[in-house]
Formats: structure tokens, sequence, C-alpha cells
């Protein structure tokens, strides 16, 4: 191997430890590209020898994974806490391989509660074997944001999630018909016409309206008729038991009249299942052995339940977790986009929200999420996630990847008095202080540089340390004082960054509530791309999210 094949050998080990043996070729070109920066140049031959090595890695065991890293000399760096002591627990009643599925409603993109399902699901399939099937569940024609059909698979590769099969529900309307009248015939389901009050009185008190003893014949009758009826006259019901404790699922609904184009498939059908059916339907004849569900699908799995013994069916075990709450977000997508609507938020991806794209556009790491949500699991307690418990996470993954450089927002200039011109000229200062081989940063210094405001009225008639330079004086004129951190010491001096006044790099940063703050970022800033992290020295990490007229807009992650 030559030196760029063994440093992606290496990182592509520790990632696949990490992982408990699967590497993610994605997230070890990233660490490449952060650690090494020389390499961008070549970027598509990086991803592409990144792949191939990844593939190789991944062919062995995990055991035989951290034999080459001792053999590599290095040490595994992850943090396992919490995750490694407990796990997921294990599925029940497996037999063999799983078959599971990640089954979103494309209302809009995914927010960070569907990562939830969607990663523990992929976690299982890959502990078990088996596949993960990803299904769109759009049978009802209102809550369809056309979108989303684009949105959901990139915000599931983002998060890493791989499936083997994908279906979505508007393609098989007509097999939820034909189960639909299957269900008829079997005498289990009915065409019911009682108004929607009366019809919740005769439940709420246990008992059967007019239609549903009718004959299965002239249940077929009315069946054949019902995409001719008006909206909200007919629905098909299914017979539960109608002294069931839960009056909800006492005779369900399976099919509704509709009257709306479908995004998809316009106006080709105005009779669409209910969610339960369709649900109930599609995991029978997909032949899925677990559902990972909320406790809020609680009396879903049940009404379900009878759809399956109807039909003769076995039954998929339903594992319920709690809810997930994430502080100070909102995570509702129907809000979101009111919000959006109304201009309150700039698009799905606006800082201040909890969707999957707004957290990546920020610089969070999809293993950051990964490790969060293995660390949740499946647990049946209610969960309440905090930012500070997200940034932690991150920043064990980019204090190493990501290198440091000066910003300096709402600045002021300063020009500083009797300052030795021995002492003009560059100040080096390393890319990242863990790994100096990364080379260093060049930095022009002649005495007239930025400062912060703050740093300028929070230190007046004190000394300064401008990092890696020289100590001055915060008088009425700025002065040279000193040159060395010993002095700086002694003077009990702040130690702050700065920018060169010469530096025509102009930097925005967006914060967590959308407000941006702008400035000047030193002028080493030239080689960073977009989607780059870095620190910015005394303010924290941020990710690059455009170049544009030489002006560079970062979105802050956290400190």
């Amino acid at each position: 191997m030559d030196d760029t094949e063994k440093l992606i050998y290496k990182y592509a080990l520790l990632n696949a430890v990490k992982h408990k043996g699967s590497a993610q070729s994605g997230a070890v070109v990233g660490v490449v590209m952060g650690s090494h920066p020389e390499l961008r140049k070549d970027s598509k031959e990086i991803v592409e020898l990144t792949s191939k090595i990844t593939e190789e890695v991944n062919s062995l065991s995990l055991d035989e994974q951290k034999l080459e890293l001792e053999k590599l000399g290095v040490q595994e760096t992850q943090k396992k806490k919490k995750q490694e002591k407990g796990g997921l627990a294990d599925l029940p009643n497996v037999d063999g391989k799983v078959v599971l599925r990640f089954a979103p409603n494309p209302s809009g993109p995914l927010h960070i509660g569907h990562a939830r399902a969607a990663i523990l699901n992929q976690e299982y399939m890959n502990r078990y074997g088996g596949k993960l099937i990803l299904r769109v569940e759009d049978t009802d024609p209102r809550r369809v944001d056309p979108d989303a059909y684009q949105m959901i698979p990139e915000d599931l590769k983002w998060l890493g999630v791989q499936w083997q099969e994908e279906y979505i529900q508007s393609d098989r309307i007509e097999i939820y018909h034909e189960y639909a009248r299957k269900l008829i015939e079997l005498g289990e389901a009915y065409m019911c016409t009682c108004p929607g009050e009366e019809f919740k009185k005769l439940k709420d008190a246990s008992q059967a309206c007019s239609c549903r003893d009718m004959s299965v014949e002239d249940n077929l009758e009315r069946w054949e008729g019902m995409p001719e009826m008006a909206e909200g006259t007919a629905v098909l019901r299914v017979k539960t038991d109608l002294e069931h404790k839960n009056p909800a699922i006492r005779d369900w609904v399976a099919m509704r009249i509709v009257d709306a184009e479908h995004p998809r498939i316009g106006t080709k059908f105005r009779v669409y299942p209910m969610m339960n059916f369709a649900v109930a339907v599609d995991d029978h004849l997909l032949g899925v052995t677990h559902v990972l569900r909320g406790k809020d699908h609680l009396a879903n799995s049940e009404k379900q339940k009878y759809l399956y013994n109807h039909f003769g069916w076995d039954v998929p075990k339903f594992i319920h977790y709690g809810r997930l709450k994430m502080e100070n977000i909102a995570l509702s997508t129907s809000k979101a986009r009111a919000g959006i609507e109304d201009g309150l938020y700039t698009g799905w991806d606006d800082p201040r929200l909890g969707t999957i794209r707004a957290i990546a556009r920020r610089g969070i790491m999809q293993e950051a999420i990964r490790e969060l949500m293995l660390e949740i699991g499946v647990k049946i307690a209610d969960s309440t996630v905090s930012w500070k418990k997200i940034y932690g996470l991150n920043r064990n993954l980019l204090e190493e990847s990501s290198n440091r450089y000066f910003a300096v927002f709402n600045p002021e200039k300063v020009v500083i008095k009797d300052l030795p011109d021995s002492l003009k000229g560059t100040v080096k200062r390393v890319k990242h202080p863990d790994f100096p081989d990364r080379g260093y940063r060049e930095i022009p210094f002649d005495g007239e540089i930025y400062l912060d405001k703050k740093d300028i009225e929070d230190n007046q008639n004190k000394v300064l340390r401008l990092m890696d330079a020289v100590n001055i004086f915060m008088g009425e004129e700025i002065t040279y004082h000193s040159s060395s951190l010993e002095e700086a010491r002694k003077e009990g001096a702040r130690i702050v960054h700065w920018v060169p006044s010469e530096s025509n790099n102009r930097v925005g940063l967006v914060m967590p509530d959308a407000e941006t703050l702008y400035g000047y970022i030193e002028p080493s800033s030239d080689v960073l791309s977009v989607d780059d992290i870095v620190q910015l020295e005394r303010v924290g990490f941020a990710r690059l999210d455009s170049i544009q007229d030489g002006k560079l807009t970062f979105y802050f992650a956290h400190k």
C-alpha cells in the first residue's frame, strides 16, 4: 500500500470497529478529507479508493479488524460509554433472518424522531440478517408533499440507512381493493352508510349499527358502487369485538372515499385504504416479521391483529417504544410547514428545525445521531433528547477531523502603535494542535488587525495576548507591550484570536436561532470547500455552507 491507501485503511478500520464490523464509506471519506485537505484535489479518486478499501475492510470479521488495528499500532479512539454497556436489546421471537420496514408518511422530510425508527430497524437487520423495506405510506392524498418522495430517500442516505426493497403504497391501491373485497366475502367487513355521529353513539354503547348484519351479497353490491358515492356517505368497516374496552377499536374503518387529487396518481381512485388496513395487508404480503413502532401505535397494533386473525395470517411481533422529545424544538411537520409558508423559516433546512437536513446543514454528523439512537434503544419509557447530548457526541467526532481557523465577528479595526518591524511578517499556527503533521496556517501580521469589539470593550487598560503573535496594551491608544507568552502570563493577559486587516475574506455565521453574525476570517481559509467542518477558535465548530463572491458562509454547530 502507498501512504494514501494506508491512511484510508486505518480510518476504515477505525470506523468499522466503531460500528461493530461495518464501516461507512462516506464517513471514512469525511474523516480522510478533513484530516488531510491536500487530498481534496483528487477527491474523485479518493472516493473510489475509499469505497474499494472499505469493502475490503468489511469483508474481515470484527476480531480481524481489531487485529489489523493492533498491527498498525492504532488504538480505538471511539468512546463506548453507555452504548457498549447496555446495547440494543435482542429482538423477541427471531427464527433465522428478519424482515423489517421503515414506513414514513410523505408529508415532508424526515426529522430526528424518524431517525430513531430508521436507524434501529437497520441495526437489527444488520444483527440478524434479512432485509429492510422502505415503504412510503401515501394513501391520504391530502397529506402528501410531492417533494417528500425525493427528500425521504435523501435523508435516509445521509443517515447511512440502506434498504433492500422499496414500495410506494399509492402504487398498490388495487391490491388493497382486492383484499377489502376478500374481507367482505369472508363476512368480516361491511359497508356502513350510517352518519358518523349516529355510529359513534352506537359504538360507544357497544351496539351494532343496522348495516352490520347485511348479507355478503348486499355488502358486495354496495362495495362495487362505492366509487360513485359522495365523500363521507359510506365507509368499509372491519368487524371487531363491540365489547372491546377501547371504543376506538370497535369496528374500525378500513376504506373511505376521498375527493382529492393525489400528487402521484391523480384522480384514478376515489376509494382509499385507511392506514391500519394498508399497513396490515402490506406487512403480511411483504413478509414483515418484526414491527418497531412508537407506543402511540398500541391501539393500531390491536386493530391490525383483528385483520390478521380474519385472514388467518401470522401476526408479526410488535415492539413498541416510548415517545422521543427534543428540548427547545418542535418536531411537528405540519407546524414546520406552516412556519415555512408564513416566512418564519427559510425552508426545511432552517437551523431552528429538527429535520434531518437542518441538523446536517449545521455540521452534526450522522454517526452522532446513530450513536444517540442506539443509546436510547427501544425502551418503552419516553426519552427527551437534549442538544447538549447531541453536541457532546458530535464533538467527539469533530475534535480530530476539524482544522482550526481564526474568525472575528462584530469586528473593529485596531492599529498597534510602536510595534517593532522585526515582529511584523507571518505568524505560523498549526492547523490542528494534536496533528502537527497536517501542517501550518500562515497569517500575515503587520500590526493592523481586526478584533472582536467585545474583546476591546472588556479589556480596557489591560494587556491582551494575540494568539501566537504579541502582547498589546489596551489604553487610549493600543500599543505594543511585549512579545513573549511568559510576559503575557505575568500580566494575567487574556489570549484572544484576531484576523489581519488586509484580509478580504468576509465571513457569515448562521447561528441556531437563525441570526447571522458577520466578520472576517483568516486568509488561509481560501483552501476550504463547501461541506468542510472547521473549528473557529474561541467560537466553535461550524460547517461551510457556501462560498459566493469571496464570502464564506458557515452554519454554527456548537462549541
